[in-house]
């Protein structure tokens, strides 16, 4: 986890640059248009950074729109809470200052224009980092009534917040319990929204694809296998969760698929 502690109240990203660990790029209350991907390229990205106070290698090409040195190059844009410190990080490509006005959000900042790319922000996911920095992901099951691509979003966030949401939290010992609320899996990112939340808590994340459960399962995660996983309404989950997904031995469900995963990882599955 990065940690800016640069940001003033009410700044909510902060850029440091790729190359240099001491070149600090500023902090800025919005990033308009980091959550909305360019029709043309899933990557691309045109942001607002609003209320702006350009530092270092982004202030060097503040000077040079319209021309090759407004390129500032790769960054890092952390994203702030309350307190400054960086709940997640985003890696950004090309990083080009287009445009530049004063800011209405204070004396000496600006709205600066630029263009990167970042395929990491999934479009969706800043309302769930806004549920992080209000202190309001701190009870179980407000993913349960979103949207599928919502879902996918809320998983992105779980991933790239896992180190600020368990603040240094080693793994739990091997040998726990844990209960798998099957009531409201319905597809695979549903299925990992729910099995995050039962290992690290609200807005948890052990995985979002079959590689990466596997990788949780191996420790550094949340929980040291062995360990016990009770998978309540887990004949809902199965009818569900029916997709039909090839192996090297042909093809099985995606609920039994699963089941493999865990237990070849030492989890003895309790269905109930």
């Amino acid at each position: 986890m990065r940690t800016s502690g640069r940001g003033d109240e009410g700044q909510k990203y902060a850029l440091n640059s790729d190359e240099d660990d001491d070149d600090f790029w500023g902090c800025a209350h919005e990033a308009e248009g980091l959550f909305t991907p360019l029709a043309d390229e899933e990557g691309a990205r045109r942001v607002r950074l609003a209320g702006c106070l350009p530092q270092g290698g982004l202030l060097k090409s503040v000077n040079h729109v319209g021309g090759r040195r407004a390129v500032a190059g790769n960054a890092w844009l952390d994203l702030l809470d309350g307190d400054g410190t960086t709940m997640g990080s985003y890696f950004v490509n090309e990083v080009t200052v287009v445009g530049i006005q004063p800011s209405a959000h204070g004396v000496g900042l600006v709205d600066l224009t630029v263009t990167l790319w970042c395929e990491n922000a999934v479009a969706g996911a800043e309302p769930v980092w806004d549920l992080i920095r209000a202190g309001n992901l701190n009870r179980t099951g407000l993913w349960h009534d979103l949207a599928p691509e919502d879902r996918h979003a809320w998983l992105s966030v779980a991933l790239w917040s896992g180190e600020y949401q368990r603040q240094g939290r080693p793994d739990t010992p091997a040998g726990q319990v844990f209960t798998l609320d099957g009531r409201h899996i319905v597809d695979r990112d549903s299925f990992y929204c729910a099995i995050g939340e039962a290992i690290n808590g609200p807005g948890g994340y052990f995985g979002w694809n079959l590689d990466a459960l596997d990788d949780c399962l191996r420790g550094g995660w949340g929980a040291t296998a062995p360990f016990a996983l009770h998978w309540d309404s887990s004949a809902e989950a199965r009818a569900r969760l029916a997709e039909r997904v090839p192996t090297g031995d042909g093809e099985v469900s995606l609920f039994d698929l699963l089941l493999e995963i865990l237990e070849e990882r030492g989890v003895n599955v309790i269905l109930r």
